[in-house]
C-alpha cells in the first residue's frame, strides 16, 4: 500500500469550460466542465481522509480539488488509489476508506458510494456491467486476498474471487481480466487471468519479481516487473520487462534489467514503450529486443526523486512528483523529446493520470 505521510493542501486554479466527446461519439456537445482533459488523482495523507482530484484541460489549464468544489460538504475519502470510467460515470477507489465513490465523470457531481465488500481495495477494471476490484485484505495475511466483483446496476459486491497475495493492477482485454501480483507486503511474481463472464480463474502466469504496470498491445501483454528492493528479506533482484502472448497465455520474451535497476511505470504510445527508473525517463521501440542503455531525458533538474505518476499522450509526457512527501505535489509536462513545457502544483502525491475525453 502506498502509505504517504503528507500535509493536505489544495491550490485553487482556473476553471476552463471546454467541449468534448464521450467514449462513443464524435459530437462536440459539451458534457460538463471536466471534458477534454486529464483527471489527476492525489492520494493525500494516509489515515487523514484528504484525497483530492485535480483537472488539467487539454489547453493546460488546471483546477485543483474538483470533488470538493462540486460537492461541498462531501469528503472524497482516504488514499485515492485508482479511477475507472463507464459511460458518463467515474469510479474512484479509496484504499484506506474501503470504498468507491461514483461521480459523473464530466461534471463530477456525486452519484453514489460503494462501501460494502471491500477490504484494502487497490485497482479497478470494468467488463460489461461488472467492476473488478483488487483487494489486499489484511496486508499481513497471505490468504485473504481477492478480486471483488461488483454489479454496476446495484453497486453491490456480488462475489469474491480468491487470488494469491498482493493483487495490484488489473486490466481488461477481450473479456478477460489480468491481475498483477505485486505481493502486498510480500513480493509476488505472477499474473492471474480471470474469465470476465464466469468470474473463474483461468490460469496463473509466472513472471519476474514484483510485477506492477501492464499494457496490452496487438494481442500481447507487456508487464513491467520492478524486482525485489534492497530491503527485501531475501536477495535483491533487478526488474524485467515481460511480454505475454494472450492467445495462449505464455511468456514469449523477458528483457532483464541489470544490477540494482528497479524500473517502474509503463506506457505504450505510437509503437513506443516508455518507462521510468528513478528520475529518468526511457523509451524504446515496441518490438525492441534489448533495453535502452541511456534515458531519453532526466527530471533531476526539476528535483524529481521518483516518478509517482506517468503518462504519454498527444505529444506530451506527463510526470507526477510527490516532492518531499510533506508538500504539494507537482506535475511536469514535457515534449516527446524531453523539453520541459509546463509545471503545475497539484494535490498531495499525484498518483495517476486519467484522460477524460
Amino acid at each position: 500500500m502506498k502509505i504517504n505521510k503528507l500535509i493536505l493542501t489544495a491550490i485553487a486554479g482556473s476553471l476552463l469550460f471546454v467541449s468534448c466527446s464521450d467514449d462513443d461519439s464524435d459530437s462536440n456537445t459539451p458534457s460538463g466542465a471536466y471534458d477534454n482533459g486529464m483527471l489527476i488523482i492525489n492520494q493525500g495523507n494516509f489515515g487523514q481522509g484528504n484525497s483530492t482530484v485535480s483537472f488539467l484541460s487539454d489547453d493546460l489549464v488546471l483546477e485543483n480539488n474538483i470533488f470538493a468544489a462540486v460537492n461541498p460538504g462531501h469528503i472524497l475519502g482516504d488514499t485515492a488509489q485508482d479511477i475507472a470510467f463507464k459511460g458518463d460515470l467515474a469510479y474512484i477507489v479509496l484504499n484506506f476508506s474501503n470504498k468507491i465513490e461514483i461521480v459523473n465523470r464530466y461534471t463530477f457531481a456525486h452519484v453514489g458510494t460503494i462501501n460494502q465488500g471491500l477490504d484494502n481495495p487497490r485497482y479497478i477494471a470494468i467488463h460489461n456491467n461488472k467492476a473488478f476490484v483488487t483487494n489486499w485484505g489484511d496486508g499481513g495475511v497471505e490468504t485473504d486476498d481477492y478480486v471483488a466483483v461488483i454489479n454496476l446496476s446495484t453497486n453491490a459486491v456480488t462475489s469474491e474471487i480468491a487470488v494469491t497475495e498482493g493483487p495490484e493492477r488489473i486490466l481488461e482485454e477481450d473479456g478477460k481480466l489480468y491481475v498483477s501480483h505485486k505481493g502486498g507486503y510480500g513480493y509476488g511474481n505472477s499474473i492471474t487471468v480471470i474469465n470476465g463472464s464466469s468470474n473463474a480463474v483461468i490460469t496463473t502466469i509466472a513472471v519476474g519479481d514484483v510485477p506492477n504496470m501492464m499494457e496490452e498491445e496487438d494481442g500481447k501483454l507487456y508487464v513491467m516487473c520492478e524486482g525485489k528492493p534492497s530491503w527485501a528479506p531475501t536477495a535483491e533482484t533487478p526488474g524485467s520487462l515481460v511480454v505475454i502472448n494472450l492467445s495462449n497465455n505464455t511468456v514469449t520474451s523477458t528483457l532483464p534489467f541489470t544490477g540494482t535497476s528497479h524500473p517502474s511505470n509503463l506506457v505504450i504510445e505510437d509503437d513506443k514503450i516508455y518507462f521510468t527508473e528513478g528520475s529518468d525517463i526511457y523509451t524504446m521501440a515496441k518490438n525492441a529486443t534489448t533495453l535502452p542503455s541511456a534515458p531519453l531525458f532526466t527530471t533531476t533538474e526539476q528535483g524529481v526523486y521518483g516518478v509517482s505518476a506517468f503518462a504519454v499522450e498527444e505529444n506530451h509526457i506527463y510526470v507526477g512528483d510527490a516532492t518531499d512527501f510533506n508538500s504539494n505535489g507537482k506535475v511536469y509536462v514535457y515534449s516527446l523529446a524531453g523539453a520541459l513545457q509546463n509545471t503545475f502544483t497539484v494535490g498531495i502525491t499525484p498518483a495517476g493520470f486519467y484522460f477524460n475525453d
